[in-house]
């Protein structure tokens, strides 16, 4: 006989009260309970083995209402039972109480523990759920209109339905309930104000340089979570990441530091499959890594090994997966990390890892140093004496001191020190840039060294605040 496992239990005797591991086997993936069999896996037998194969499977039909194979064994002049327990597409309760078999434990489900498990098993997701209180007025018509249109360029709408009504919209979208209530994902998806219904639907980006307890500088995206993706895009370019130039032919270039498509990917994967009943989804920028975390393990089906392989579609969330795919942000198919993978190895970067930690998914991606990437994608950065200023439409900075605009344009206070912590850089460095701005035209520091501010200059400004 095999070991006590997830799918095998030994009992000695019988004990009314072992219908709860019937229940716990039926709710989880079946299994096989072996009765006159000790926990050495020695046929101990059973004096009373015919009468209890009378009376037990008819107590498993009127405590569970279900009907399991009960087999009479027998081992010399041993007999013992197998109850037999297929998994069941419903739930099932013993006496009002629900229990699962997880690993070689029996635990009774409770809270949301038990609210997901019976979705799951109705074929229902969390985002399923109508949300108390919330009117078709709560949902904003601007992110409805910016699905419409990102699903039409996708080719995975007509061209027709740009002007569909919002009720229409959240309709065929599978987002109203039967009796017309509207669901978690229509508030999450298209809401005015997503963060009253759900105040966890947030993205956390913070930069550090070596660990969490050097941060330099935050940001937290809220609203809805159709146009989160690019709100975080926007954040990162223009405040977090660096992105050298370079030239194709006569053609400039600003290519991120991390491949785009992969980046937006892995930003679209933790907003469609994050658990909602979980903090913030956070992304931490270190000075050698970027670390992506949502909340929520993967299914049971897959490892993080199996995510960069041929595998089936899994989503937490089914409606936000659905909306997501129809407007093009998502495969149906499982096949987004294998972009991931494919985008990096194009990068010539080494890939993401994927672990699970801290109850959901991590996304761990290498950062390069400026120089590195210059090096390796040979990008022309110049310096200052190529800068043009004369002409205002002309104006030439290197990417570096474009994010030295951009920095101060979010922090006017910001330090040398922090500008150069947060690109990677050498304070020297930073202070030569500086220098050459200042001379340029291009800012000034007003008041003390130590309490002063940067400015950019009335009439640059406009031109070079990040879009």
């Amino acid at each position: 006989m095999l070991s006590e496992s997830q799918n095998i239990e030994y009992k000695e005797s019988w004990r009314d009260e072992y219908l709860k591991w019937i229940c716990g086997f039926a709710n989880a993936h079946g299994g096989h309970i072996y009765i006159g069999v000790n926990d050495n896996k020695e046929v101990i037998g059973l004096p009373d083995a015919k009468k209890l194969m009378e009376d037990i499977p008819n107590k498993i039909v009127n405590y569970l209402g279900i009907v399991e194979d009960v087999n009479l064994l027998a081992e010399g002049d041993k007999e013992y039972i197998e109850i037999d327990v297929a998994p069941s597409n419903m739930p099932i309760a013993y006496k009002g109480t629900y229990h699962y078999r997880s690993g070689s434990t029996k635990q009774e489900l409770k809270g949301l523990a038990l609210q997901q498990f019976v979705m799951k098993k109705m074929g229902q997701s969390w985002d399923d759920i109508p949300v108390l209180g919330a009117k078709i007025t709560d949902i904003d018509r601007n992110a409805i209109n910016y699905f419409l249109q990102c699903s039409i360029k996708a080719g995975r709408m007509d061209e027709e339905e740009a002007n569909t009504s919002t009720e229409n919209v959240l309709r065929n979208l599978g987002l109203v309930t039967s009796n017309g209530e509207l669901k978690n994902a229509a508030i999450l998806l298209f809401g005015k104000h997503v963060g009253q219904f759900f105040p966890s639907a947030t993205f956390k980006i913070g930069r550090f340089h070596t660990d969490e307890s050097d941060l330099i500088v935050q940001d937290v995206i809220e609203g809805n979570i159709i146009q989160m993706a690019s709100r975080v895009l926007d954040t990162l370019r223009t405040k977090y990441l660096l992105s050298p130039i370079h030239y194709e032919g006569l053609q400039r270039v600003e290519q991120l530091e991390v491949p785009e498509k992969a980046l937006r990917e892995l930003i679209y994967n933790s907003i469609a499959h994050k658990d909602y009943s979980g903090p913030a989804i956070q992304m931490r920028i270190y000075d050698r890594s970027i670390e992506l975390w949502n909340y929520g393990l993967l299914p049971k089906e897959l490892t993080p090994a199996d995510l960069l392989k041929k595998h089936s579609s899994y989503p937490r969330n089914h409606n936000i997966a659905t909306v997501f795919y129809k407007a093009g942000f998502v495969e149906s198919w499982g096949r987004g990390y294998k972009k991931i993978a494919e985008e990096f190895e194009h990068a010539k970067m080494p890939l993401p890892t994927i672990e699970e930690t801290g109850g959901g998914v991590m996304a761990i991606i290498q950062r390069e140093t400026m120089d590195e990437v210059i090096a390796k994608r040979g990008a022309n950065v110049g310096d200052m004496s190529e800068t043009n200023v004369g002409d205002m439409s002309e104006i030439k900075l290197t990417a570096r001191q474009r994010l030295i605009v951009a920095i101060i344009h979010s922090n006017p206070s910001v330090s040398a020190k922090q500008m150069s912590e947060i690109l990677s850089v050498t304070s020297r460095t930073i202070e030569r840039d500086l220098s050459a701005m200042q001379k340029a035209g291009i800012i000034r520091h007003e008041g003390t060294d130590n309490a002063g501010v940067w400015v950019v200059l009335e009439g640059l400004s406009s031109m070079l605040k990040p879009k």
